[in-house]
């Protein structure tokens, strides 16, 4: 053991840790010794003073002795042990639904005992539902109080706190005569009230009794303060090292060649309405970031309908321009068909050539488009996760555009990335996404890119009156699509997720959408859903958008990118089943004309505390940036990103919201320990987030 750091001694080495152990303590993330002094508790139990029988009261949490003065089998509702216990102030019941003969032996009459546990009202007063208990030499014995605060870990099937308890209390011995290295530089922020590492690993495992509870609870007390802070320096550290990874490669400088020079003001001419300042403002850090011989790394965020799509356009005519190649990547089929025929409407009068590629082509056209991407002779591809497949080869590409960065997972975007001229140079990366990114959450998530924000909407954009209404009152929402679509309008119906499960998500969507055929018998009523193939998804849209369909209802499917002007009425179903953040995309929907238009947000009641606010949220609000911001309280960044399944920003101590304070000193620090202690650097990452070190290496 002697010879192993911390981090790098196994759980094995621990009195007690077997095979089957490990595995388990495996499943919590926890491999070694250093894994385990960094798991720390959920919460804390008061565990260091008696509290009288008689003192009791319901809710309460407290440590209790006595001496057992009645113990029976009760064969009730549900069979259980009940044992009464006596001191000199009180008697109480102990209530175990799952015990032993063993354990009735132990709690059999004119035993002392000492629990701890929960008062609850019972049938027999206040009673103990299975608390922790042990014996006593007599009722009054002294001496057998906690000296800290008691923690309370996370755990797996398998464990119980006990023996957790046991283990950390190990991993706190070992720590005692193998420290473990301090990280943060002697040139760290200065907090004087911060513990060494040492000292804010020993209390929070083992709080004093004198801890302030409400700086424990609320994150504030200085020794989370300071763990949070060197977690987060690490991710800060581990992004800039990628940055500089990626900048280390070489991009084609992208100018465009004399005969192509026009081409951005042709396609401006050919435009209906003129770029806002913000898409002109944006679309000058792109092209500035185009001229450098590294790959540009840059998020565009703009709210819905900001216009992002068309700064992409104007991006891509750098490159083609240029002489090279562009690619367009949408995470759904839906989006990546508007943007193709988007895309080809202002790009092919110009004589660019404007494909797309999505899993479902036919095997014919995709390898036409498969060859033509080869050669070169297609210069702009539009597609789905269909472009990460090995089989894509381009000749000359550039520029990779993603769109709904949230939707992939970095690898996928390091995918396409290796798609390059033959891997002696990378594509410049332009990343758009229409869900508004907290600035917190943006320097976290996005610490490797520059950020662009359009954050002007179009003229013309109306303001979308949202409304929030119980499902009882279903009939006055059909009535109002009946008039809008009666007088030229058009509208969405969409069906929300249920239960997690596409499969039962597209049968409401096909249930509502003949219910409503019934009851609106005079419109023409479509539908679209995820189940559905290319083609027929495409025959739906196109119906809608050529204003053949009056009423198109919907999966979540057309959440994002469906533009269809004359569309003034967006109704949610089970809207309280969503995030802000989708809702805010499904009623971006509309509004995009000149026409007055509504989002009714229709909920089945009761509403929790959550929905309700989230509802109130959406009427009051339009700014993306409020909604982002109250969707990561609410919700948190995982849900907000979509980064749930690709694990990414899975914090082991830090937390976006209540530490973003720490934020603002994050990366000039970042940049000076890399600048002035290098060394410190992977010690520091290996330390935190080893998920980290993986996406560093892609």
């Amino acid at each position: 053991m002697a010879n192993l750091s911390l981090d790098q001694l196994p759980l094995r080495q621990l009195k007690g840790v077997g095979q089957a152990l490990a595995a388990k303590l495996q499943r919590l993330g926890l491999s070694s010794v250093q894994d385990l002094l960094f798991h720390l508790p959920l919460r804390y139990e008061d565990r260091t003073q008696l509290t009288p029988l008689g003192q009791l009261r319901p809710g309460q949490a407290a440590v209790i002795q006595g001496q057992v003065i009645h113990s029976q089998i009760q064969q009730g509702r549900r069979r259980s042990l009940l044992v009464r216990l006596s001191d000199a102030t009180g008697v109480i019941s102990l209530r175990f639904f799952h015990f032993t003969s063993a354990m009735q032996a132990q709690l059999s009459p004119g035993h002392p005992i000492q629990a701890y546990g929960e008062a609850r009202p019972g049938t027999t007063g206040l009673e103990f539902y299975h608390p922790e208990f042990r014996h006593l030499s007599h009722p009054e014995a002294p001496g057998l109080l906690e000296t800290h605060l008691t923690p309370v870990y996370p755990l797996t099937e398998g464990i119980t706190q006990a023996r957790l308890r046991q283990l950390i209390q190990q991993a706190l011995t070992l720590l005692e005569t193998s420290p473990l290295a301090e990280l943060l530089p002697a040139s760290q922020p200065k907090q004087p009230n911060w513990p060494s590492l040492h000292q804010a690993l020993v209390l929070l495992h083992q709080p004093p009794r004198d801890t302030t509870w409400p700086e424990l609870e609320s994150g504030q007390h200085p020794a989370l303060r300071r763990l949070a802070f060197e977690e987060l320096l690490a991710h800060q550290v581990s992004m800039l090292l990628l940055r500089q990874k990626i900048r280390r490669d070489a991009a084609p400088v992208l100018q465009l060649a004399a005969e192509h020079a026009h081409w951005p003001q042709a396609l401006r001419a050919a435009l209906p309405f003129q770029l806002t300042g913000a898409q002109e403002r944006v679309l000058q850090e792109i092209q500035a970031d185009l001229r450098q011989p590294h790959p540009m790394l840059r998020l565009v965020q703009g709210d819905v309908g900001s216009g992002k799509t068309l700064v992409a356009a104007l991006a891509c005519l750098e490159a083609i321009g240029a002489g090279y190649q562009a690619a367009l990547m949408a995470p759904t089929e839906l989006l990546a068909e508007q943007h193709a025929r988007n895309l080809s409407a202002w790009l092919s009068p110009l004589g660019i050539s404007v494909g797309s590629l999505t899993g479902k082509m036919k095997t014919k056209a995709r390898q036409e488009c498969l060859n033509s991407l080869a050669d070169g002779s297609l210069q702009l591809v539009i597609g789905t996760h269909a472009l990460f497949q090995s089989q894509v080869r381009f000749q000359h590409l550039a520029l990779v555009v993603i769109d709904e960065q949230h939707r992939f997972g970095v690898h996928q975007r390091l995918a396409l990335r290796d798609k390059g001229d033959q891997g002696t140079q990378r594509p410049h990366q332009l990343i758009m996404t229409a869900t508004p990114i907290p600035r917190t959450l943006a320097m976290s998530a996005y610490a490797d890119l520059d950020v662009s924000i359009i954050d002007e909407l179009p003229p013309g954009r109306q303001a979308i009156q949202t409304l929030v209404l119980p499902d009882t009152r279903r009939h006055e929402v059909i009535e109002r699509v009946r008039h809008a679509c009666t007088a030229g309008r058009q509208a969405y119906w969409v069906c929300t997720l249920i239960e997690e499960s596409e499969a039962l998500d597209c049968q409401a969507a096909e249930a509502t959408w003949q219910a409503l055929a019934q009851e609106l018998p005079e419109l023409h009523i479509g539908l679209v859903h995820g189940r559905m193939k290319a083609a027929e998804k495409a025959e739906v849209m196109a119906a809608f958008q050529a204003g053949h369909t009056h009423l198109l209802v919907a999966t979540t499917v057309i959440e994002v990118g469906v533009d269809v002007p004359n569309a003034s009425l967006m109704i949610i179903d089970n809207a309280e089943r969503l995030g802000l953040a989708q809702l805010h995309q499904l009623r971006g929907r509309v509004g995009r004309g000149q026409i007055d238009s509504y989002c009714l947000l229709v909920y089945h009641p009761p509403l929790t505390a959550h929905g309700r606010e989230r509802l109130a949220v959406m009427r009051a609000s339009h700014d993306g940036f409020v909604i982002a911001q109250k969707d990561l309280e609410l919700r948190g960044p995982g849900e907000l990103l979509g980064t749930r399944q690709t694990g990414e920003l899975t914090f082991k101590v830090a937390q976006l919201q209540r530490d973003a304070d720490l934020f603002e000193q994050l990366k000039p620090f970042a940049q000076q320990l890399l600048a002035q202690t290098p060394h410190l650097a992977q010690p520091l990452i290996s330390r935190w987030q080893t998920q980290e070190l993986d996406y560093a290496q892609a």
